[in-house]
């Protein structure tokens, strides 16, 4: 049965992403405002995550949304505790700023998917540029900050398998850093039903649990992003004891 079910959630994904991403491209080339285009891509992230729910009875809670920033334009950078796909698509649809994600640029050659981020506001970076690559992520990030546009970041780099810990690389906390912009800890426990890689996923709650705003003046980027990472891995042995156990 989750087969099936896994099987269905995939087909409904690929066929509706096709017509989404051919009104993003035509509103693109309409010359429709950014929040237009991300507004479409919205939509499907939504109708995808409803689906999840309704074919393999996969669901969310989520917890601490009161310490988001409050105001159209009040500035935040998200970083999210990364275990699959499904919060890729959660995060867009339950948070009230529209959001950037900052990805490789090989994403932007996946047929429809990649082909609509590339007609978002996002940021898209070449990683074997590495100082030109935080240049443009820092001039990207403080234009679509200042319009209200939150970035969202995974200082993990990749998916992590459920109960373990990836290496947190500091780049949230020192484009932070250099905009000002306070960071926002995310821990998610999605590997409880989406694993990463994994074709089959199982009915499940999946838990989001939003932290205060760290305020990033006058910090230290290692610093700031050690305590960015100690809240989340704390958070995660909470909302998900029984994937560390065993562990301290």
């Amino acid at each position: 049965m989750a087969m099936l079910r896994s099987t269905l959630h995939m087909a409904f994904m690929f066929v509706t992403v096709i017509p989404y991403t051919l009104l993003i491209l035509l509103a693109r080339l309409l010359g429709a405002k950014g929040n237009v285009r991300y507004g479409f891509a919205q939509k499907w992230l939504t109708l995808s995550i409803d689906a999840a729910r309704v074919l393999m009875g996969i669901r969310y809670q989520v917890h601490g949304q009161e310490n988001l920033p409050v105001g159209e334009t009040s500035p935040a950078i998200l970083l999210v505790k990364h275990q699959s796909t499904y919060e890729t698509f959660l995060m867009p649809a339950i948070m009230p700023h529209p959001l950037a994600y900052v990805f490789k640029k090989e994403l932007l050659y996946v047929p429809f998917f990649g082909w609509s981020i590339g007609s978002l506001d996002m940021i898209h970076i070449d990683r074997s540029q590495r100082a030109k690559a935080f240049a443009k992520v820092v001039e990207q990030g403080q234009a679509l900050l200042d319009k209200g546009v939150w970035v969202i970041m995974f200082p993990e780099g990749t998916r992590i398998p459920r109960g373990e810990r990836g290496i947190y690389k500091t780049g949230g906390t020192r484009l932070a850093i250099a905009t000002g912009a306070p960071v926002i800890p995310i821990a998610v426990t999605s590997a409880k039903c989406w694993p990463r890689k994994a074709f089959i996923k199982t009915p499940g709650v999946v838990d989001v649990s939003i932290g205060k705003p760290i305020p990033s003046e006058g910090r230290d980027a290692d610093e700031l992003m050690r305590e960015v990472e100690a809240w989340i891995e704390s958070e995660m042995h909470r909302l998900d004891p029984e994937a560390y156990v065993g562990q301290l």
